[in-house]
């Protein structure tokens, strides 16, 4: 057996977090899905739990944050091309999503974060395959640039 992923978090408008998960691509699951919560499924072994912040709220006796103000955890998923990081994102930010900062060109690694309307953040990136498998040293060496830290 796998090992599966359920990221919890809270939304304060259940259907327009829906609609943007969905405009990024990813199917909602209707068997884990009520007036509650959503299951966002993102592929066979990752998903979102989105729930409202009262049903958030039994999942745990601290406060619950605000992410539009607040951070407590940042998501990044890689893409396979610095195109399709700009793809995903033109999809978010066409949905009601911003993007709280400008995009990050280490060379070797490309990424922006994606802000849904909540305020979780959700970072994609591509990664130079030599960098991936030998470090980002080797490909800015590579490159015949110096290295860039990370």
């Amino acid at each position: 057996m796998s090992t599966s992923i359920f990221v919890n978090f809270s939304t304060s408008d259940l259907d327009r977090a829906k609609a943007f998960y969905e405009s990024l691509g990813w199917t909602i699951n209707p068997l884990f899905t009520d007036e509650n919560a959503a299951c966002v499924v993102i592929d066979e072994h990752l998903y979102f739990m989105v729930l409202t912040r009262e049903y958030f709220s039994t999942f745990t006796d601290k406060q619950l944050i605000d992410p539009a103000t607040q951070a407590q955890v940042q998501l990044a998923f890689t893409r396979e091309s610095r195109e399709g990081v700009d793809e995903i994102m033109a999809k978010g930010l066409a949905a009601g999503g911003a993007e709280p900062r400008e995009a990050q060109d280490l060379g070797f690694m490309y990424s922006r974060d994606l802000e849904d309307p909540d305020g979780n953040v959700l970072g994609f990136l591509y990664m130079e395959p030599t960098a991936v498998d030998q470090g980002p040293e080797a490909y800015m060496t590579e490159q015949g640039a110096a290295p860039a830290s990370a």
